[in-house]
């Protein structure tokens, strides 16, 4: 049996800026002196007149990035997501969202899964926070090839998206033919009728393993991958829901704000169903291996597994 091919989505995206600045000569980068941990890196060594190091000062980067784009060009504003949501939250919001400027946030090492950096670097409040700013489009993408598709898309769309990547390498699922990214639908991955597992992230593969468990011991588990947690595909999450009568969300992230509290403003109003939410539980993230924090915080396919047959039962 052939190895799985795992690639980290931040080394997609440093790729993606590459191939996409080939294209586009207003295609702008920034950074906030981590060009080599963000990737952004690669796009420095074929575009250096075209990157700029901010320094270790993420807010002021932000507001550079609105100023630039104020001129008709493409910035990529990229640095961790503690930082680029945490710390600069005020700068996105009043110099990016509010004049709703095409900027785009390269979020990098987001999530439990940047290990041993530990919870002051774990960021899962982003998406909570990204969500709360009108207009602000969120991609979380599952894979290699997601996450290209996604910086392609974010070029292409105008306003500000918030794209969050990871530091651990995962696996590519997406490797098929038929793969059709588009901002704002989500993807069923595998058809089910007992209950409808809604993931995101890296917690795509960890809701596929949990469904080859599943099956197992007879139970039909649907597998939808949302990439765009705002605007959600409400389509796709109402119909699973009437599908299945049960729905379970997984995420890298807090429950509180994001794909769960999202899937669950929209059933809440359209259509009542019961919801599990899996993520991280009110709790910060500690230093350690990234696959040994996703299995104590039960993230991994096997957490996810566990979690849902107790759900269900």
């Amino acid at each position: 049996m052939s190895e799985v091919k795992k690639v980290a989505t931040r080394q997609s995206y440093g790729e993606a800026l590459v191939e996409l600045g080939k294209e586009h000569e207003n295609l702008v980068v920034l950074d906030a002196d981590l060009a080599a941990a963000t990737q952004t890196g690669k796009f420095k060594a074929v575009f250096p007149e075209r990157h700029i190091d901010c320094g270790i000062a993420e807010c002021n980067m932000m507001s550079i990035a609105a100023g630039i784009a104020s001129t008709g060009k493409v910035p990529f504003a990229s640095t961790f997501a503690m930082f680029a949501a945490g710390r600069a939250f005020e700068q996105v919001r009043n110099s990016i969202g509010y004049p709703h400027l095409n900027v785009k946030i390269g979020a990098t090492h987001a999530g439990i899964s940047v290990g041993e950096d530990g919870a002051s670097h774990q960021c899962n409040e982003d998406i909570a926070l990204m969500r709360t700013i009108p207009g602000m489009t969120i991609i979380n993408p599952s894979d290699d090839i997601e996450a290209k598709a996604a910086v392609k898309a974010a070029y292409e769309m105008d306003g500000p998206v918030y794209l969050r990547f990871g530091r651990l390498a995962v696996p590519v699922i997406n490797d098929n033919p038929d793969y059709k990214f588009e901002i704002g639908k989500g993807v069923t991955l595998k058809e089910g009728t007992d209950v409808a597992i809604i993931a995101t992230g890296l917690c795509v593969n960890s809701a596929l393993e949990a469904a080859e468990k599943l099956a197992a011991d007879g139970i039909s588990a649907e597998v939808i991958n949302i990439h765009t947690i705002k605007p959600l595909d409400e389509e796709i999450v109402l119909a699973a829901a009437k599908k299945c009568g049960k729905v379970v969300t997984v995420e890298e992230h807090s429950v509180i704000g994001g794909l769960g509290s999202a899937v669950c403003d929209v059933l809440s109003e359209k259509a009542p169903t019961p919801v599990k939410k899996i993520g991280m539980y009110d709790k910060f993230g500690e230093s350690g291996p990234a696959v040994a924090l996703l299995a104590k915080y039960k993230l991994d396919g096997q957490g996810v597994y566990e979690q849902v047959k107790e759900y269900l039962a």
